[in-house]
């Protein structure tokens, strides 16, 4: 069986930036054990499949090692390919998602927006495994659906961390987001999931849902610009819609090739 394969960069607006993802348009949903191969064998944070569903898709996302429930930029990615290669008619794309629900992508021309359910977040306490990871208790600390966050005090702190990966990987959920008020945006970040197979990962959509929310009650703002400290790095802008949270952002191209199964 021949599958066509699309690498995206998204969050990005020049090539190499960005967080990379594969995109499968599949007929029908393959083998769960296989689309993890594919995902295992792509090696890439996620691997985004979408199957046609009426005048949307059904879509699923997997790392190298498990699936997940959300992807922000895996959607991104697949509905750039989707409107650029498959001819989508409307400027609107539905997803929907086994886990997370009905996840919408206008194409907004300038950029695409994805609209995706707010996090559940509460307070927490810090725990120890994370101030031993980090190195520094962080002022706040809050846990959602799947991830920690840690709020921190300045862009350098967050910029400068090297973590243990082990003691991150040691608290569970699927990964840990640091962040602190941005320099040139309203807030930056970064995410680490090693118990996701993803060390670090370059721009993480999904996390967005997290911290939008914490961010735009601490400025007092419903429009928020954010930057993700990685190497690759990247540019989102977030807006507080209710119970929603729209991230926009722009993606580019990288492979279009085909793989054998």
């Amino acid at each position: 069986m021949k599958i066509k394969l699309y690498q995206v960069d998204a969050f990005t607006h020049t090539l190499f930036g960005g967080n990379p993802a594969a995109v499968c348009v599949l007929e029908e949903w393959l083998p769960e054990v296989t689309m993890q191969h594919i995902a295992a064998e792509n090696n890439l944070a996620e691997t985004a499949f979408v199957v046609p569903d009426g005048d949307g898709y059904k879509i699923r996302w997997f790392t190298p090692t498990l699936e997940v429930d959300l992807c922000g930029h895996a959607t991104l990615a697949s509905a750039h390919v989707l409107f650029n290669y498959y001819g989508h008619p409307s400027a609107v794309l539905r997803f929907h998602s086994p886990r997370s629900g009905v996840l919408t992508v206008e194409n907004k021309g300038y950029a695409l927006t994805l609209d995706f359910p707010v996090d559940e977040v509460q307070p927490v306490e810090v725990p120890a495994a994370l101030v031993q990871a980090f190195g520094a208790a962080p002022q706040e600390a809050y846990r959602g659906k799947t991830d920690y966050l840690l709020l921190y005090s300045t862009q350098a702190e967050i910029a400068a961390m090297q973590p243990d990966l082990k003691a991150v990987a040691s608290v569970g959920g699927r990964g840990v987001i640091v962040s602190a008020p941005g320099d040139e945006a309203d807030f930056v970040s970064r995410f680490f999931a090693p118990q996701a197979g993803i060390d670090e990962d370059p721009v993480t959509g999904s996390a967005h849902t997290t911290l939008a929310p914490i961010w735009s009650l601490k400025l007092g703002k419903t429009v928020l610009s954010a930057l993700q400290l990685s190497k690759r790095g990247g540019e989102l802008r977030c807006e507080m819609a209710g119970d929603r949270v729209k991230i926009s952002g722009k993606a580019v191209t990288y492979l279009i090739g085909e793989i054998e199964v």
